[in-house]
């Protein structure tokens, strides 16, 4: 695992350019803090900070080729690089490390730019090729590990992180109204956009070359998971099978590692597949609140499983001073705006694995995007079937909707409203007239959030007139309008979810979060082969119909207990009404006249009213919680930018003096 960072320029690489990329390293120090290395050739410089996990003592980066005609700089790990090492081993290829990204290297020089089909884990790359004067920027399938760039003419910067890039001196903090505007629709910026204008994201699955002559920047896709083709066969087998692979690869390290285990399914499950793959020396790490609130603190399942699984046990309790005391802390280290509570666990518990001397940490996102563990997911996909039987006309629709459905429990008060829904009718006619309202060509999917709606019905007035008008017609819902006539209901918005929230939210807090610790997290369920089995099967045969993540538990019976399995899903939820009246107390008035108000965001009433912290009943993250976050991330972030420029800028001004 590694911060990587760099500069290719069409003029040629200068003295100052060096010193850019020198400054974006130190600021990735906590991504590696065991080594760092550093390349300069005539149009391109790359940096590398190591935090040693695979041959901690051979595997210095930059790594090179026997002739150093290509040299790479690489974060992540590659989870199949034994198997890779002996096939490419078999073809002439001698490695002189035992590093697992020494086989993109040579993956590189046997296969070209396509290496990366060959490539099973995490992984942002960038490697040199001096021959052809070409840089190659890669990015993992599903996006683990981030890639930002910042583009102008005849030159590239990148940076593991955000604040990496800002440390350059070369990128302007400024924010993009388009995407603070879904910023506040979604609780985070969906990739590839960014807040800072001009700053993108290299996208999941994405290649990026750059040819120095002539100068060409292209970037093409490698990998869909819409593409998997259908898979017959037992379903809950076949993922089985996917997992125990995984289980397997995810495991190797050369150094202690942990599992992030709550009481859900996921962490369970990759917590069982992580012992019977690594027998030895895996901790468990678990959070909770002070006070064990009821339904929210998690700790006691957690315990009881890692008992059952003979691991030793830890927990990290998170009290409200110190979340509170934290919080310009915790947006800093996110790296870009994040509106989720749940933030600070990710953050603790990765500080607690780090005091135990564990550097390596598996995590069990996914789960609930890849097999509907989300209600209102599965909600999407379902009505998102019945909307496209509006298509139609006729009277297939409104029979399609009107058609009586079971009751929800057979119990007095589950039959009760059963029958005032008149069987279901009046709530079907009620989403017929919803659906028929929206743009025909809009999945059903964000709108059906309470916290995207409110913003839909009420962020406009907030936001300050001019920065109102620089705003697109299509708004937020964009991203889920596609194409009529539509794909797979179902693949399509797993993939919608997994480009979103999934990688945006989840992904991007994990990694920053884990990484603020010089910490690697893994996410098993996030395996490229493993969404490739699932989505085949799902095309075979849709489980949208089926009870949330039956295919899932049917695939990991006998390696959890029947009480795992059986638990019903709870959400992993901080007391959020607590915290948010406290750092509301605490830090509220920053947004009166605060730098949203002088970017010209907000409008002085609209921060004056979110400053006293409204909370509407029924919402998760509200608009005023949205808008704290950001403006505690812009101030850490434009403080990066405007340091990083004095610093240019006096540097400058000593190398026109010698």
């Amino acid at each position: 695992m590694c911060g990587i960072s760099g500069i290719i320029s069409r003029r040629g690489v200068t003295p100052e350019d060096a010193t850019r990329v020198a400054s974006m390293s130190r600021a990735l120090v906590h991504r590696g803090p065991d080594d760092s290395g550093a390349y300069r050739g005539a149009h391109v410089a790359l940096a590398a900070r190591r935090l040693s996990i695979i041959d901690l003592g051979g595997g210095r980066q930059p790594l090179y080729s026997a002739d150093r005609s290509l040299a790479l700089v690489a974060n992540g790990e590659i989870y199949n690089h034994a198997e890779l090492r002996r096939r490419l081993e078999g073809r002439g290829h001698r490695f002189t490390t035992g590093s697992d990204c020494e086989a993109i290297l040579h993956a590189y020089a046997e296969y070209g730019t396509t290496c990366v089909e060959h490539l099973r884990g995490m992984f942002a790359f960038a490697l040199w090729d001096e021959a052809r004067r070409r840089l190659v920027l890669a990015r993992d399938p599903m996006g683990e590990k981030p890639l930002y760039l910042y583009e102008r003419e005849g030159r590239l910067l990148f940076a593991s992180e955000m604040k990496a890039l800002l440390r350059s001196g070369e990128v302007a903090f400024e924010l993009d109204p388009e995407a603070v505007d879904q910023y506040f629709h979604y609780q985070y910026v969906p990739e590839p956009r960014t807040a800072v204008r001009g700053v993108r994201k290299l996208e999941a699955a994405h290649l990026l070359v750059v040819d120095v002559e002539p100068w060409r920047v292209e970037e093409s896709c490698y990998w869909r998971m819409e593409d998997a083709p259908a898979l017959e066969g037992d379903a809950p087998a076949l993922i089985r099978d996917q997992l125990e692979a995984v289980g397997e690869l995810v495991t190797r390290a050369d150094v202690p590692v942990g599992v992030a285990l709550s009481g859900g399914l996921d962490s369970s499950a990759v917590a069982a597949l992580a012992v019977r793959h690594r027998p030895s020396g895996l901790q468990a790490i678990s959070v909770g609140y002070t006070g064990r609130p009821d339904g929210l603190d998690e700790r006691e399942e957690a315990r009881a499983l890692a008992r059952h699984l003979r691991l030793p046990f830890h927990e990290v309790e998170v009290g409200t001073r110190e979340v509170v005391e934290f919080f310009p802390e915790l947006n800093y280290w996110r790296d870009d705006p994040v509106a989720d509570f749940a933030g600070h666990a990710y953050y603790a518990v990765m500080r607690k694995a780090r005091e135990l001397g564990v550097p390596v940490m598996l995590q069990g996102q996914g789960g609930d995007e890849l097999f509907w563990g989300y209600p209102q997911l599965h909600r999407a996909a379902l009505e998102s079937f019945e909307k496209e039987t509006l298509r139609g006309g006729g009277l297939v629709a409104p029979l399609r909707y009107l058609s009586p459905a079971a009751p929800d429990s057979l119990s007095a008060t589950g039959l009760s409203s059963w029958a005032r829904d008149l069987g279901g009718a009046r709530s079907g006619w009620r989403r017929m007239r919803e659906h028929r309202a929206a743009p025909p060509a809009r999945l059903v999917f964000y709108d059906l959030s309470p916290d995207f709606r409110a913003a839909a019905e009420g962020v406009g007035v907030l936001y300050a007139g001019a920065f109102a008008e620089q705003l697109p017609a299509g708004g937020a819902a964009s991203l889920f309008t596609l194409p009529m006539p539509w794909p797979r209901v179902d693949v399509a918005l797993t993939r919608l979810v997994s480009d979103t929230y999934l990688r945006a939210n989840g992904v991007a807090q994990g990694d920053r979060l884990a990484m603020a610790s010089s910490v690697e997290l893994r996410l098993p369920l996030l395996d490229r082969r493993l969404v490739e089995t699932v989505v085949g099967l799902r095309k075979a045969r849709t489980d949208v119909r089926l009870p949330p993540k039956a295919w899932l538990k049917r695939a990991v019976e006998g390696l959890l207990p029947e009480w795992v399995l059986g638990r019903p899903k709870r959400g992993f939820a901080p007391p959020v009404a607590e915290w948010h009246r406290a750092l509301f107390a605490a830090h509220g008035e920053t947004l009166r006249g605060g730098h949203l108000v002088e970017a010209g965001v907000l409008s002085t009433d609209g921060a004056e009213q979110l400053s006293r912290g409204p909370f509407p009943a029924g919402l998760t993250s509200p608009l005023s919680f949205k808008a704290l976050v950001l403006e505690q991330w812009c101030r850490r972030m434009s403080a990066e930018a405007h340091g990083a420029a004095l610093v240019q800028v006096s540097a400058r001004a000593c190398l026109e003096s010698v």
